[in-house]
């Protein structure tokens, strides 16, 4: 099924009397003009009577293209929850049987935010960082922080064979169970917010001599942009001072120190060292750990990075009701049609205005033929 079919069962929140417009009508034309780079209601609503003969070979037009501000209304109204839910099962079903690292983080939709109010929007996303798939996305809750978002992204999912990576946010016992009861690994940076932990584990490493025998370790080195990198990676078992702590972490199983070193133009050399929890055993080869921790950061680069830039998520204003959470969905999911289609070797804004300018590459972005 396309992600058309699968918007299809999303209720709509209208009275009856006022639906001059078909829902599934709005919610084609608004995915349709944001793979193709409308990125307002008023932009939507253009491309939509621009392509309305289009358009109407397959969803109703009996009144023409809806106006911007009809989309802006729908979009207030429309149940982010159920939004979410048909585009969870058409993720689900691109995705398949996912494989290798999973990264989980979080970013806040600055233009959601409007004057004194006390936060922006903060959407928490799974990526399979090997697969380059967008796996899930959860609203964290305007009380309430990331800790408690992580849970229900993960109830989502079917994470059975994966490497789970999080932040330091993440890095907390309920979590951990979860990851374990799903028959997924982890790897948890490892902060101030453990204090006891990261001052065990920090020593433990530090201490000249300690369990060396024991420790996998691996060293790689990168340069580019006129910066060299190199970053050592030491696994080792769980230290003996947190043996009785590690009954409380169901499945943890070694601790890992990643010293890396930096050398810019021009600059002085800098070091930075992280330590992190994982639920893989100590004798896992240190590499693959090496590559959980360095893909963790593709959300950022590959996700996070295309909304901003690409998607320009952070310059879009909408403030009202449902809006912002809808559209930051919305986003979402024609960013991932976007990425998914091979067939061209451009990037993701280049991809839009394509999109924008040949409507028989749109169809193929959006799997459907008319």
């Amino acid at each position: 099924m396309s992600l058309l079919q699968h918007l299809q069962s999303i209720p709509d929140p209208r009275i009856e009397r006022t639906r001059r417009h078909e829902l599934q009508a709005i919610l084609a034309v608004a995915l349709c003009a944001t793979i193709a780079g409308a990125d307002n209601w008023v932009e939507v609503a253009e491309f939509g009577e621009q392509h309305q003969d289009w358009f109407a070979r397959f969803v109703p037009l009996r009144c023409g293209v809806a106006s911007h501000d009809t989309f802006a209304r729908v979009f207030r109204l429309l149940d982010a929850r159920q939004l979410e839910l048909a585009c969870q099962q058409w993720l689900m079903q691109v995705a398949g049987q996912v494989q290798g690292t999973v990264a989980i983080d979080g970013k806040s939709v600055r233009g959601s935010r409007k004057g004194d109010a006390p936060r922006a929007l903060h959407m928490v996303s799974a990526w399979a960082a090997d697969m380059g798939v967008l796996l899930g996305q959860c609203k964290v809750d305007g009380k309430s922080n990331e800790i408690t978002a992580i849970p229900e992204l993960l109830r989502l999912l079917h994470l059975k064979g994966c490497i789970v990576t999080i932040d330091a946010i993440g890095c907390q016992k309920t979590i951990a169970q979860q990851l374990h009861e799903h028959g997924a690994d982890y790897v948890l940076s490892l902060k101030g917010n453990q204090r006891h932990m990261h001052e065990v584990v920090r020593k433990h490493f530090e201490t000249p001599g300690t369990a060396a025998q024991q420790d996998n370790t691996y060293t790689e080195r990168s340069s580019g942009h006129g910066r060299v990198e190199l970053r050592s990676y030491r696994v080792s078992p769980v230290p003996e001072a947190l043996q009785r702590a590690a009954d409380h972490w169901p499945g943890l199983s070694s601790v890992v120190q990643v010293v890396r070193q930096r050398q810019q133009s021009g600059q002085s050399a800098s070091e930075e060292v992280s330590y992190y929890i994982s639920s893989l055993p100590a004798y896992t080869q240190a590499h693959v750990l090496a590559h959980s921790i360095r893909a963790h950061w593709s959300v950022e680069n590959q996700l996070h990075w295309s909304l901003d830039v690409a998607m320009r998520e952070d310059a879009a204003q909408s403030y009202k009701d449902q809006g912002p959470h809808n559209q930051t969905v919305l986003r979402r999911m024609a960013l991932q049609m976007l990425k998914s289609d091979t067939s061209v070797k451009i990037g993701v804004q280049a991809k839009r205005k394509r999109a924008g300018w040949n409507l028989g590459y749109l169809e193929r972005v959006l799997g459907i033929t008319i």
